[in-house]
């Protein structure tokens, strides 16, 4: 709950600040960039902030994959307003579900690969870096 609380502060405060653009430019492709550069500011502040704990965490820093999947993995959310994200969090609304499906079919033409992680990121899994990506993502 406390990580939740994080996030609500995060999404109505934080700003992001776009000389991190040039960090975020040297993981991606040219289309993948473009794809997070129409992300929402509170996604992109969460997505480079996971990226910091990717790179960082020891099973997951050498793996360029999940550089991109902590980046990309919420493209899916589209302009989601910060009341259906507290819908989801509060009463478990599931319109954000579809969110890994809308990543997938925006990645799928770009990066296969990247494509599927964003599909599956949410949904339980015996690998251990996607478990690893999973408790990060939730902090």
């Amino acid at each position: 709950m406390l990580n939740r609380l994080r996030q609500g502060i995060i999404y109505v405060f934080g700003r992001y600040n776009g000389e991190k653009d040039k960090i975020v430019k040297e993981i991606l492709s040219e289309d993948e960039f473009k794809i997070f550069d129409s992300m929402m500011e509170y996604d992109k502040v969460h997505s480079v902030r996971l990226l910091s704990f990717v790179k960082k965490n020891e099973i997951l820093k050498d793996d360029i994959l999940y550089w991109k999947l902590a980046l990309l993995h919420d493209c899916g959310k589209g302009k989601t307003t910060f009341l259906k994200r507290m819908k989801k969090v509060v009463i478990g609304d599931r319109k954000l579900e579809g969110h890994t499906e809308n990543a997938y079919g925006k990645l799928k033409k770009i990066n296969k690969e990247l494509a599927q992680l964003c599909r599956i990121h949410h949904d339980k899994s015996d690998d251990i870096k996607m478990k690893e990506f999973q408790k990060l993502d939730d902090k």
